[in-house]
């Protein structure tokens, strides 16, 4: 049994696992985020973190939110945890009147997936923010 729960980033024990799954999860492969930005959320395997997701404010969309990292230990994958955490961060953004969600993969097919999933869709955005081989995706929550 999984459950999500966001967590305050602010909170030193909460800050602490997000940036131990996030070491385990991406290793050196990205930057440590902000966690005291934005909102995040921890999935829970009876009372062991196993996996996280982060939101923070768009600067690419108006109105909008950045769905900026997600993790998922290894050994959890294949749960769909990622794609409840999905839900649980577009049930927050509807709560908090935002007018959607974009983010981006690159080289993660999986992760892909789990966008056209949960209902994202690939888009071209006026100012790219990453790699020229980067998929970029949106979902309107509106």
């Amino acid at each position: 049994m999984y459950r999500i729960r966001i967590v305050d980033a602010d909170d030193d024990e909460s800050a602490e696992v997000l940036g131990e799954l996030h070491r385990l999860t991406f290793f050196d492969g990205a930057p440590l985020p902000q966690f005291e930005i934005g909102a995040w959320w921890l999935a829970y395997h009876n009372d062991e973190a196993v996996a996280f997701a982060g939101v923070v404010p768009s600067t690419h969309a108006r109105n909008s939110a950045y769905f900026c990292r997600v993790g998922v230990l290894q050994r959890h994958w294949g749960q769909g945890l990622q794609r409840r955490l999905m839900r649980a961060i577009e049930a927050r953004g509807r709560r908090s009147g935002w007018d959607g969600i974009v983010s981006d993969t690159t080289d993660n097919p999986v992760s892909a997936n789990n966008f056209i999933q949960a209902g994202y869709r690939l888009y071209e955005p006026e100012i790219p923010w990453a790699w020229s081989h980067t998929l970029y995706w949106r979902k309107w929550l509106r």
